[in-house]
This record gives structure tokens, sequence and C-alpha cells, in this order.
């Protein structure tokens, strides 16, 4: 018992010893989720919170999470230099109002699937035109691909966040969306990938109109306007028919949609990534 004492006090003073001359890190990050409803978007948020502290350990960032959305106001945000939002947006006057106040001052963000999502009627409706049309640029849900499958995506803009990329790589299994607002056609977009031509038909149905044979889906993008970025990845696939909601894909199996997410929370997250037309991740410079 004195020698376990003994031991676990050596081994707190040399974890002291080694946190005591880490430096510090790159930049913080605040993720924000519900995690409440859609079984396969609580996948998702587990899976994130797992994956992301683990790449925080490794590209020197902090990762830090909450549900509680009366946090996203002026003086909790002013910590960190990333917000997240893994799958809801906010939805009282006073947090819209305190995010909008926090992306019109240069605060940056990325946001993730459902966190677009808009539809009216539905439980979430179109009813925040800033957010939507202005800053996401993507009006509201129209429709989308299932089964969740993996596509083919084409890297439309060489930029710090899509940079040594290939040009076509495979993604991870999604739902994927479709959008009212003109993406191509917004002059403050940037389209940085879309889904690939060789990845139709995409989805298996049992519906008709829940596969695609065709059209343009942009599925990452920028608003030039502010620091952000949106992914519409973040829906895995669950074993509903069985009733055991059982994860059957995994978000982050992607390693080239993966190193995308590195790139722009690192483009984001730091002024040297901002400042520069290279990124840096995890030590590796990417020319």
């Amino acid at each position: 018992m004195k020698f376990h004492a003994i031991r676990c006090l050596l081994l707190a003073l040399l974890f002291g010893s080694l946190c005591g001359t880490a430096q510090p890190p790159a930049f913080r990050v605040i993720a924000f989720f519900t995690a409440a409803e859609d079984a396969a978007h609580i996948s998702f948020v587990r899976e994130a919170n797992q994956w992301f502290p683990k790449m925080a350990i490794r590209c020197h960032f902090t990762y830090d999470t909450t549900s509680n959305w009366e946090h996203l106001n002026e003086k909790f945000l002013s910590r960190y230099q990333v917000v997240l939002f893994l799958d809801t947006r906010p939805e009282t006057p006073a947090q819209r109002a305190a995010f909008q106040q926090y992306a019109e001052k240069g605060g940056a963000w990325i946001g993730f699937h459902f966190a677009a999502f808009a539809l009216t009627p539905s439980a979430v409706p179109q009813n925040w035109d800033w957010y939507h049309n202005t800053f996401l640029g993507s009006g509201s849900y129209v429709s989308n691909t299932w089964r969740p499958t993996a596509a083919v995506l084409h890297v439309d803009n060489r930029h710090p966040v899509t940079r040594g990329l290939p040009e076509r790589f495979p993604s991870a299994p999604n739902e994927w969306y479709r959008w009212s607002g003109p993406l191509r056609q917004n002059p403050d977009i940037t389209v940085l990938a879309s889904i690939d031509s060789s990845s139709f038909p995409l989805g298996t149905g049992p519906k008709p109109s829940e596969i695609w044979h065709s059209g343009d889906y942009p599925v990452v993008w920028t608003n030039r306007r502010y620091n952000m970025v949106y992914f519409n990845m973040g829906h895995n696939d669950m074993d509903y028919e069985q009733g055991t909601r059982q994860t059957l894909s995994h978000t982050f199996s992607s390693p080239a949609q993966n190193r995308m997410i590195l790139q722009a929370l690192w483009w984001l997250g730091t002024d040297r990534g901002r400042r520069h037309s290279s990124s840096i991740c995890c030590g590796t410079r990417t020319k």
C-alpha cells in the first residue's frame, strides 16, 4: 500500500513536470451539441467527442464540449478560437444574437450535417434568415439520400482546407443533403468539395427519391465574408431494422476526409493558418 502511494506520487510529480514545461495549445475549440433526437446524429456526436480529443493531443489544440446552449454568449465564447456545432443550431433569440455577433466580429466556426438543417414546416423551421441564407448560404433543406452511403468527393477549389488532397477521394458513409440555396451562384460562397459524378447512383432507397442519379451537390464550403466551414458529414448508418440501434458506419473512417476537417480546424484556429496559403496541421506542412 505504501509502495503504491509512493509510486502514484512519483507519477503525479512526473506528469506535473511535463505539463509545466509544455507549450500552450495552438488554439481552443468549443463544440456545442444537443444529441437528443436522431440516433444517427447522437452516434456521430459521441464519435466526434472521442475523435476530436485524440486529434487535440496529436495536433496540439484544446477541445471542450457543452450541451448547454446558454453558454452561447460573448463572455463564454471569448475563451475560444473556434466554435463547432456538431448536430443542431441555437434556438433562442439571445443565443442567435450572440452567435451572429461572434461571427460578424471574425469568430471562427465549423458546422456539421444537421447544424444547417431547416425546413418549414418541421420541428426545425427556416426561421433564421441570417444564419441559413446569409451565413451558410444553403437556404432550406430540400431532400436527402438514403441509406447513408459513402461517396466519391471531388475537390472543387484548392484552399488551405483542401490542400494536399487528391482531386477525388472516398468519403465516409453519410446521409447527403440537397439545399434550396444557389451555392454555386452565391458570390460569397466557395465550394470546396462536392459529390463526384462517379458516385451515382448514390443511396439505396427504398424510396426512388432517396437515390440520386445525377446533379450538382456541394457538401463542403466556406463563406468568404466569415471565418467558417460547413461539412455536410455527420450522420452514421444505424441498425434501425433489427431494433438494436447499433452504429454500422463511422464518420471519421475516411483518412482524406479527416485531413480536410483537421486542416479546416487549423486554418480557422490560428492566425498563421488564415494569413498564409499553406496549411499546417499536426506538425506537417502541405504545399
